[in-house]
């Protein structure tokens, strides 16, 4: 796989990762949170494939940062990575039924693996855009990182299981802000791999400066001037 190639990779993993989740969202009983799909019949295939398509996403952009910016880009690939074992602890272990009390240890890793997720991602977008130019698509990385922090914060304060929900009648929409922090962070991870593709595109279209105008009749070797006016 190129760097090149990995920059499509990201793109396609989090347009098929959409995909799966929208499907569920369309055609299945509506649930809560979007992990909820996997536990009601026709649910877990599109639920795995979200999952698991975001998840190589993660790791495809990893690679492609490694290939162009491999020491700049350490930290970042780092939280990466961690984001997309995260997805995959995720996939392997269902969340526990929402009318469920007990958690289960099965509930509890996919509950502590999408924190995880939910946070590792808007760090290492705002580290990986950390001390750029003020290039639009740096600028993009940027918003898209505080806007998936910002996101996060107002799901985390709206749900059930904090204190401050009852406060503010979390109870009644946080499941349309978990999945917008989804959307935010998928975004994200667009944003990242195009300010990647970008930036390497940049270099390779550099146009070597023009031979002097001079220098074009000038003869390739000594003594080719005598023999012309011989």
């Amino acid at each position: 796989m190129t760097p090149g190639q990995s920059v499509w990779g990201t793109v396609i993993g989090t347009a098929v990762s959409a995909g799966a989740l929208a499907y569920a969202q369309v055609a299945l009983p509506t649930q809560v949170l979007l992990s909820d799909y996997a536990l009601v019949s026709g649910g877990l295939m599109p639920v795995l494939v979200g999952m698991l398509a975001l998840a190589g996403a993660c790791l495809s952009l990893a690679y492609g940062l490694a290939a162009s910016d491999p020491v700049r880009t350490a930290p970042a690939r780092v939280l990466l990575i961690a984001g997309a074992a995260g997805l995959m602890m995720s996939a392997i272990f269902p969340t526990d039924p929402g009318t469920s009390q007990v958690g289960s240890l099965s509930g509890e890793i996919h509950r502590w693996s999408a924190a995880v997720v939910f946070t590792s991602l808007p760090v290492a977008g705002w580290v990986l855009a950390r001390g750029r130019a003020a290039a639009p698509r740096w600028n993009a990385v940027r918003a898209m990182s505080v806007a998936s922090a910002v996101t996060l914060a107002i799901y985390l304060a709206a749900h059930p299981a904090t204190v401050t929900s009852p406060l503010i009648n979390g109870g009644a929409y946080y499941g349309l802000l978990e999945r917008a922090v989804v959307l935010a962070e998928m975004v994200l991870l667009t944003a990242m791999a195009l300010a990647i593709g970008a930036g390497r595109s940049g270099v390779r279209t550099e146009v070597a400066p023009a031979e002097p105008a001079e220098a074009k009749g000038r003869p390739e070797h000594p003594g080719q001037q005598e023999r012309l006016a011989a």
